[in-house]
């Protein structure tokens, strides 16, 4: 990093010698100034670890809500005991009213909304209270401001209460909505505390539509009320099965979560016969619980399927993940579905990340798109091979951005990269698919087409200044190459241990970039900046070429590679004999550390070479038609 002028904001002594130790190619890469601030009020630290003062702050949630299928009403009061860890005296709250997307002024990104959802007044408030006194509230966009006339200083609580209620939106599905008529996926739908935190201060985001998480961990403590036809699942464990279910329901319920099988809890038969809860008309209440979540999302269906069944989560105890797939009848995908939930939660638990899946429960909810929420998916119906990608995608998500608290917000990369990379070396394994699946190939070949242009931006553009394609190539397709190759060139054992370092250090918690960068360097004791800095921080692509190739009487060949992009990507070369037999020579990204621009092959091959192909479908290259050279042409 360069150092900057005291006119410019000159680095604090006590930052200065936090960068003592480290090269001077760490100091290359360039620090925004409010991290700077956080390591000189050592809430970060630049050896990549939470700082000595981090801190965050935390919500106590009470809600009791109402579901109105039939009006799509949906009503609730809440009581959010909220905790001031910050060194700061807090004059205002910022609260969330994501529903406010609706209203027909609101600010949107490229979303689609059917005019039918659009209103004008959003969610309509009843009442808002701290600690028992109403206070004055601003609405502005999708947040809600209360001032606070005493403040909240530094390790005081407070007690909000909000009433509120909004209706679903019938067409639009934007992570949430009404589906095949009667069923419902409820989410971003509480009035919510914003994040409070040691770099911005408050969130003051607004919510568009493409932004997605960046919250608090919390607890939930929430009622749920819906017509005795339908049934509820949600974040959190559920509290009273018992007296919701029928006998015969609640025993297949209760023996899925311990099951290496499918149990089918709730079939076609079921829905045909009814019987499935206790009460046969009015309503009923569920009651769930959630600890040191992010967030709360709910569904609700008098239609849908329900099969369950669990993993083992952590090998050494023995704890099982209960995982469960709620579906139409007609999504013939989703019958398969609890099985690849089943297999995403083993293998993310055991394989990589490695680290044991932190929830009791995942849910599986057929809705449209793909969209993840705390112990909760809200997946549309694919064709078997998208079916079995998007569960695991969607799963993965329970460790980026829930596991770690990544601020999608402003660097969506550090979580849509991992959920985009980590399935990639399974999706294959799971039973069911065409083994010919090829997520990585199918990552190069979109990084092919958009790599270098002019809508291209880097990673470290905060994802709230992008949009479109800018937005989908620097949130998922550059970031999962960037990972992918970063796991090439350590190694598939020191990757796991470093990336684990960095859970270890973040989990439950806020990482920056910066915290990832630095916390692999550390773990690594190896300065990353030569990688960093072309793939996160400047706009480059992938370009070799197989520039030169002679052979001489003897069979001795000289391959010349040219690296002509900008990016450290893998050498790849596959040679193809005259007998169609192959030979592989692979170097890793590291070899382009020291500014190397060309690499050379001289070797005597046993058989007389056909063909010679550079990189191949698994890495990304934005010109492949200098990649090949045939014999006689």
């Amino acid at each position: 990093m360069r150092l900057l002028s005291k006119k410019s904001g000159l680095l604090t002594a006590a930052l200065l010698a936090s960068f003592a130790g480290m090269s001077q190619n760490i100091q290359n890469l360039p620090v925004p100034l409010e991290i700077q601030k956080a390591y000189s009020n050592e809430t970060r630290a630049t050896n990549g670890k939470p700082g000595a003062k981090y801190w965050q702050n935390h919500s106590d949630y009470k809600i009791q809500v109402e579901l109105n299928p039939a009006t799509r009403q949906l009503s609730g009061t809440e009581q959010v005991v909220y905790t001031n860890n910050s060194p700061n005296r807090l004059s205002s709250l910022v609260i969330r009213l994501y529903p406010d997307i609706f209203k027909k002024d609101a600010n949107r990104d490229e979303r689609e909304i059917d005019p039918s959802d659009l209103n004008d007044e959003g969610v309509t408030i009843e009442s808002v209270t701290v600690n028992g006194n109403e206070v004055k509230t601003q609405r502005n966009g999708t947040n809600m401001f209360v001032t606070l006339k005493s403040g909240l200083e530094t390790g005081q609580k407070l007690t909000l209460d909000v009433k509120w209620s909004y209706l679903i939106p019938a067409k639009t599905h934007i992570r949430e909505g009404l589906y095949f008529k009667s069923s419902y996926m409820v989410a971003y739908w509480y009035p919510q505390i914003a994040v409070y935190d040691d770099i911005d201060g408050w969130d003051r985001q607004d919510y568009t539509g493409q932004k997605e998480f960046y919250n608090d961990f919390n607890n939930y403590d929430v009622d749920i009320t819906v017509p005795a036809s339908h049934l509820v699942w949600a974040t959190g464990e559920w509290q009273n099965p018992e007296k919701i279910l029928s006998p015969e329901i609640l025993d297949r319920y209760k023996g899925s979560r311990t099951s290496d099988q499918v149990v089918r809890i709730v079939t076609a038969e079921d829905r045909e016969k009814g019987g499935i809860t206790i009460a046969k008309s009015g309503k009923h209440t569920y009651h769930f619980k959630a600890e040191h979540v992010p967030d709360f999302v709910f569904a609700s269906s008098d239609t849908y399927l329900w099969d369950g069944s669990s993993a083992v989560a952590d090998s050494k105890t023995g704890r099982r993940t209960a995982v469960a797939a709620v579906y139409h009848p007609s999504s013939k995908d989703f019958y398969d579905v609890c099985r690849y939930a089943k297999q995403c939660v083993e293998y993310f638990s055991t394989y990589l990340p490695g680290v044991p899946f932190p929830y009791p429960n995942e849910t599986v909810f057929n809705g449209s798109g793909g969209m993840e929420f705390p112990m909760f998916v809200n997946d549309g119906s694919y064709p078997p091979a998208f079916a079995a990608e998007v569960t695991a995608h969607e799963i993965a998500h329970t460790y980026f951005p829930f596991y770690m608290g990544i601020n999608e917000r402003k660097y969506a990369w550090m979580d849509e990269g991992w959920a985009q990379t980590l399935p990639n070396w399974m999706e294959f394994q799971i039973d069911g698919m065409p083994k010919k699946f090829m997520p990585q190939q199918t990552n190069a070949a979109y990084f092919d087409q958009f790599a270098g242009k002019e809508q291209e931006q880097p990673m470290m553009v905060p994802t709230n200044l992008l949009t479109g394609t800018a937005y989908t190539f620097a949130t998922y397709m550059r970031p999962s190459q960037a990972y992918t190759f970063l796991r090439d060139m350590l190694g598939q054992e020191k990757f796991k241990a470093t990336l684990q370092e960095y859970m270890a250090r973040w989990n439950g918690k806020h990482p920056m970039p910066y915290d990832f960068f630095f916390s692999f360097n550390d773990a690594l004791k190896e300065d990353l900046s030569w990688y960093w800095k072309p793939w996160f921080f400047e706009k480059g692509y992938p370009d070799l070429a197989l520039s030169e190739v002679a052979i001489d009487k003897k069979g001795k060949a000289k391959i010349v590679v040219t690296q002509k992009g900008s990016l450290p990507i893998p050498i790849r070369l596959i040679v193809l004999f005259t007998d169609n037999s192959t030979e592989e020579i692979n170097e890793t990204a590291r070899y382009w550390k020291n500014g190397a621009k060309t690499f050379e092959v001289e070797k005597k091959f046993s058989k007389p070479i056909q063909k010679i192909t550079l990189s191949g479908l698994m890495i990304p290259d934005v010109n492949r038609k200098d990649n090949v050279w045939e014999a006689g042409k």
